[in-house]
């Protein structure tokens, strides 16, 4: 259960001999971090720039749908969750790929490929910080960092006072600041947060051709980290459930992608076009690809229809980001702070949690003092080349399914009736079969 209290409220808990560890950003990874270590007996401080939980998890905010791996089996075990998980998710065991004129290419069986190393579930981001939060879950809401020391361990933190009423909302401004000292702190509040940058610096950018090919581009100053932009996007919103809850369903079109992935009670659909075309809207875009299909099935039907009567859904920038280091000082980066990723593998949420894990092992033996310099670089060295496989992976994929020409678009559907889902899964397959040792 998410219980709002402030940084000082949670300092209270911390044992004069216990190391002072600052998680900022309750997302996913902050949030499974914080309960790992309070699972241990420890006593983190989570804080979260949001103003209240409920905007927070609310699903405009904390994104949609997730399609989780079994590297995430063992974080939820410790978490002992594993009921509330099951209950709000569904098992995937279908993977249906379709041709960019609608018709079904190949069904495969995921769950039946993943089956040995654990369970394939989707399940709405809402819905696992919710799982992740049945035990109490302390957040200090309104709270930014605004100033970090060279070696991370002296943190302005300011706290937002809410202000007066408008369009409907409070208003927020930034409140008095407090200058606190950690042992270690953790930033895990998104790839695009200030926070962030404080440690990295801005991103050296690359543009991804509708070729697929890359180019970079930069600012003069050197930056500690990389971007891809795909110049693709999409609009997410939710369709009714349907009879095939086990299954996904993704069109790799040629100008165009539909992606149908199945969470509890609902579908999650996410439509993607080229930047150029995002100022059509939603509605015309969606009526422009039920026009290019040849077929369509009765649930690509449902879906394009929830997206042509979903009122201003949200349109997702396809980007990513890596930070070329994660550790400085008494500072390191989780999560999307660390790498941020694609959507295409379905694996940056799997990757976040398995990495907190990793992270939760090497500050469990820390002790107060500047052990964390040596605890953070060696969380670094354990998992920083396993995140970054995968991220590898989500850029390759991202070249195949992204681009607008006819021709490319039936090469690669020819392709698709030859390649197997074994080989296409090769890089996680190999993550999932060498998992990280955990302590």
């Amino acid at each position: 259960m998410i219980i709002a209290a402030t940084v000082n409220e949670q300092l209270k808990h911390v044992d004069s001999d216990e190391p002072r560890i600052l998680i900022v950003g309750a997302g996913i990874a902050g949030i499974t971090l914080a309960q790992l270590l309070r699972g241990r007996g420890m006593h983190p401080t989570l804080i979260d720039r949001s103003a209240d939980s409920g905007r927070m998890i609310g699903d405009n905010r904390a994104g949609y749908m997730l399609a989780l791996m079994p590297m995430v089996d063992p974080i939820i075990e410790e978490l002992e969750c594993r009921e509330a998980y099951l209950e709000a998710s569904v098992g995937i065991d279908r993977y249906i790929a379709h041709a960019h004129t609608g018709k079904v290419l190949r069904q495969d069986h995921l769950g039946d490929l993943l089956a040995d190393f654990g369970d394939y579930r989707g399940i709405s981001r809402s819905a696992l910080l919710d799982v992740l939060t049945g035990s109490d879950c302390p957040i200090a809401f309104g709270t930014t960092v605004t100033g970090l020391s060279d070696d991370g361990g002296t943190v302005t933190l300011a706290q937002a006072s809410v202000g007066r009423q408008r369009f409907g909302e409070q208003e927020q401004s930034r409140g008095q600041e407090e200058v606190l000292e950690f042992d270690a702190v953790v930033i895990a509040d998104g790839m695009n947060s200030r926070t962030r940058r404080l440690v990295t610096g801005g991103p050296a950018a690359t543009a991804m051709s509708g070729s697929g090919k890359t180019s970079a581009y930069s600012s003069d100053k050197p930056s500690s980290e990389s971007a891809v932009d795909t110049t693709w996007g999409g609009w997410v919103c939710w369709a009714e459930a349907d009879d095939d809850q086990d299954a996904v369903d993704e069109i790799w079109g040629d100008g165009f992608f539909l992606g149908i992935y199945p969470v509890k009670g609902a579908l999650g659909v996410f439509l993607g076009c080229p930047d150029a075309r995002q100022p059509l809207g939603s509605r015309r875009f969606a009526a422009e690809v039920r026009s290019r299909l040849t077929v369509m099935t009765p649930r690509i039907d449902a879906c394009l229809t929830a997206v042509e009567k979903a009122e201003a859904p949200f349109f997702w920038p396809l980007r990513d980001s890596r930070a070329q280091r994660w550790s400085r000082g008494r500072t390191v980066l989780l999560g999307d702070a660390a790498a941020g990723f694609l959507p295409t593998a379905g694996i940056g949420a799997g990757m976040a949690m398995e990495s907190a894990g990793v992270l939760a092992d090497e500050l469990s033996s820390l002790t107060t003092g500047p052990g964390a310099f040596a605890a953070l670089e060696r969380f670094e060295a354990r998992q920083r080349s396993r995140v970054e496989a995968a991220h590898d992976n989500s850029r390759s994929l991202a070249r195949l399914m992204f681009d607008r020409s006819r021709l490319f678009a039936f090469a690669r559907d020819q392709a698709f009736r030859f390649i197997s889902i074994r080989t296409a899964l090769k890089p996680i397959l190999h993550l999932l079969e060498s998992p990280p040792k955990r302590v």
